[in-house]
């Protein structure tokens, strides 16, 4: 039987294809535009978008959304930061901990809110963004986290690479952030819980029905989702370092973008990992591209993630549901000659 290309699959081709076109497109206009250092640019503003994203799409899949990922990317970052000034002697993976600790229990309220509070997530997250945000306004009493008073160690990590060739390298938080994209690329497919997730996105009453724990599976999803938005907190405190009161505004809608732009259907059911590190990788090329273009408006970047997502979810709803249907269909004609040919095979004299 032949393998066929899955929905999910044509959103990441159709990605890369685009990611090459804006490449090329970007490479006639910005002098010096194909390069190592335009590479490493791009690659190095990745890791606290496509770490946030993965944790977004886990909460998508369930038919649900997290809007508060940029308060708690600002929150994390500002406590951590502030942490470290403090103690500057505490061993690096403390405050990785902490980062994702404090995380996840932000998204674990979240969690509790929208799966057993039964509220809607739109709401729910949308509230915490801004109580979040305020406690995050209360904690700094208006003063900044800067260079100056974090660690060497810390301060060292944005510019730690794994490969260095001329002008291109390829960082280490990068690697992490990669590395974080696969694990939850294999939980999805390979792991129940990451199955469970696609029943309750696909169909959520007849997961229900089916005896499917939806509502841990769900809060549980929060709580990830959280849990990545505090490392997010962490990258994004590595990467800065300079901590105010808006550390991480507007970051929810790079990542929704991200998610959506990369194939995670926003009606939940289906979507990757790899294609939302896909979505994340586009966000930041044309954030970056648009910034050395001189032509660009610098306002106009938030208005094209917003006609990203509208595209995306405009395909998502017209074109890839089509397929879908197609795909489905596809499989089942392969299933049932799958079935005769076996019957044949074992039924006497066939």
């Amino acid at each position: 039987m032949v393998r066929r290309i899955r929905p999910e699959q044509v959103r990441e081709l159709t990605l890369l294809f685009i990611l090459v076109a804006a490449v090329a497109f970007f490479a006639t206009q910005i002098p010096g535009y194909v390069s190592g250092r335009t590479f490493t640019d791009i690659s190095t503003g990745l890791e606290v978008i496509a770490v946030v994203a993965v944790g977004q799409t886990l909460v998508v899949l369930t038919r649900n959304i997290d809007l508060s990922v940029g308060s708690v990317v600002g929150l994390v970052a500002y406590f951590v930061g502030t942490l470290l000034a403090n103690e500057p002697g505490l061993a690096p993976a403390v405050p990785v901990a902490i980062a994702i600790a404090l995380g996840s229990a932000l998204g674990a309220i979240n969690g509790t809110i929208v799966a057993y509070g039964r509220v809607p997530a739109v709401v729910t997250t949308l509230g915490t963004l801004a109580i979040y945000r305020v406690a995050l306004v209360e904690l700094s009493g208006a003063k900044t986290v800067t260079t100056d008073s974090l660690p060497a160690w810390l301060l060292d990590l944005p510019r730690s690479s794994l490969v260095s060739l001329g002008d291109l390298d390829i960082r280490s938080l990068v690697v992490v952030a990669v590395a974080v994209v696969i694990a939850f690329q294999l939980l999805l497919y390979y792991a129940p819980y990451g199955r469970r997730l696609f029943a309750i996105g696909s169909n959520p009453d007849a997961a229900r029905v089916a005896g499917l724990p939806l509502q841990r599976d769900v809060f549980v999803a929060f709580v990830l989702s959280g849990a990545l938005a505090g490392l997010g907190g962490f990258l994004f405190l590595v990467r800065f370092g300079n901590i105010t009161v808006v550390a991480g505004q507007g970051l929810e809608l790079q990542v929704v973008a991200a998610v959506v732009v990369g194939g995670v259907n926003i009606f939940g059911g289906s979507g990757s990992m790899v294609g939302a590190l896909l979505g994340a990788a586009l966000i930041n090329l044309l954030q970056q591209s648009l910034l050395r273009w001189p032509a660009a408006n610098p306002f106009v970047q938030d208005a094209i993630l917003g006609l990203l997502i509208l595209l995306a979810v405009a395909s998502d709803k017209v074109v890839l549901e089509r397929l879908r249907t197609t795909w489905v269909r596809a499989r089942r004609r392969d299933d049932e000659r799958a079935t005769a040919s076996a019957a044949k095979q074992v039924t006497p004299g066939a």
